[in-house]
């Protein structure tokens, strides 16, 4: 069953924001990256609905909660060239 990135459960202390991604970054890109950190669960880059681009912006579900702790912990992350900005995802 796949996860809903927006669905409010426990697991909401593992998701993360991902902005200032580039255009060029795949799904599978910011997987291997942020699996540095820990286990990825899911992971989803928000694109443009009428070109299937890119919107710059995704978000990650780790497993364990300390993974966004170590994301956190290191102040520059570079991913294809661009710096890309990690932060909590606020539970809505």
């Amino acid at each position: 069953s796949e996860l809903n990135p927006f669905s409010c459960n426990q697991q909401d202390d593992g998701k993360m924001f991902i902005g200032g991604l580039s255009w060029d970054t795949s799904k599978k890109d910011l997987t291997e990256y942020l699996s540095r950190f820990g286990e990825v669960v899911d992971c989803t880059i928000k694109t443009d609905p009428v070109t299937g681009r890119s919107r710059g912006f995704g978000f990650v579900l780790f497993k364990d909660a300390a993974s966004v702790e170590k994301v956190l912990e290191l102040k520059e992350h570079k991913l294809d060239g661009k710096l890309i900005d990690p932060k909590r995802a606020k539970a809505l």
